[in-house]
């Protein structure tokens, strides 16, 4: 009889060494995991602040340049901003109704990063 009390207690020593073994490899995936989504992220939003940043800048370049293009072609500067800026205010009209449209791109985009679709 003691050799079966034994052999039952070794195999529940190895079920628990296996068990906490997968524990801890568990957990060194949820870190890897989370560093490796804080490290697509992180990258992703230096990437827009540097690419968005810049074109923003040359945007606004492009616009002075076009309301006076636009002014000096009309006789009256002031008119030329005044159409860049219905210009603009039009652009953003329409993104404001296409909002729903830009958040699920947004939202398809980085569903397949997240998940590793």
């Amino acid at each position: 009889m003691p050799n079966i009390f034994e052999s039952i207690n070794n195999t529940s020593d190895k079920a628990v060494d296996i068990g906490e073994k997968y524990i801890k490899d568990t957990q060194d995936y949820f870190k890897l995991k989370v560093f490796q989504q804080l490290s697509i992220s992180l990258s992703m939003i230096a990437k827009v602040l540097a690419i968005g940043g810049l074109l923003f800048i040359g945007l606004i370049f492009l616009a002075f340049a076009a309301a006076f293009a636009i002014g000096d072609a009309l006789g009256n500067v002031a008119l030329g901003h005044v159409i860049v800026a219905a210009f603009f205010l039009l652009l953003s009209a329409l993104a404001y109704l296409k909002r729903a449209l830009i958040n699920r791109l947004i939202i398809s985009k980085l569903s397949g990063k997240f998940f590793d679709l």
